[in-house]
């Protein structure tokens, strides 16, 4: 019998500058193929062709008014923006906690600063489409994805450096 590893804590960087105490979720970018129906002659039903990847996208929010994140808002850089988020991850089986790092880069497009009303909490949500994601378990790399550089990591693996050799060969 086994149970889930939850998250315990989480903590978030930009540039350098931490958001510990102040970092309240983050919302992960879903792994997606992009994928296309075929049907050829004398097949009896479709299949699914790989298409490459969707578009990723992440949320970070933040508890208060975090003026260094909003001057971060307009760059005409579409890696402008590169955070770290720190994860811890239990099960409470007695087992080891877990590592969990996420490296992201991409420009936030939306910045929302929600409502603001005196002596309520105040969260700014924070949204940036990504061009690049890393996901590293316990100091081992999982999955780390270029959408720009063409590099597409699973497990060791990169499933797209037979086409990129081609194209740079």
């Amino acid at each position: 019998m086994g149970l889930p590893r939850t998250l315990v804590n989480i903590n978030g960087y930009a540039d350098g500058e931490g958001y510990l105490g102040v970092i309240s979720e983050f919302e992960q970018p879903k792994l997606a193929l992009a994928t296309e129906d075929w049907r050829g002659g004398g097949m009896i039903g479709s299949v699914k062709l790989d298409k490459g990847l969707e578009p990723m996208e992440a949320t970070v929010t933040l508890g208060g008014h975090e003026k260094s994140l909003i001057r971060k808002f307009g760059t005409t850089s579409v890696e402008g923006v590169r955070l770290r988020l720190v994860a811890a991850y239990r099960a409470d089986d007695g087992s080891a906690a877990q590592a969990v790092e996420i490296y992201i880069g991409g420009r936030f497009t939306e910045i929302d600063m929600g409502k603001d009303k005196p002596g309520d909490q105040t969260e700014h949500k924070y949204t940036a489409p990504l061009n690049y994601y890393r996901r590293v378990v316990d100091g081992r790399t999982e999955v780390e994805i270029d959408m720009i550089q063409g590099m597409f990591m699973v497990n060791g693996i990169d499933r797209h450096a037979e086409i990129m050799a081609i194209l740079t060969g």
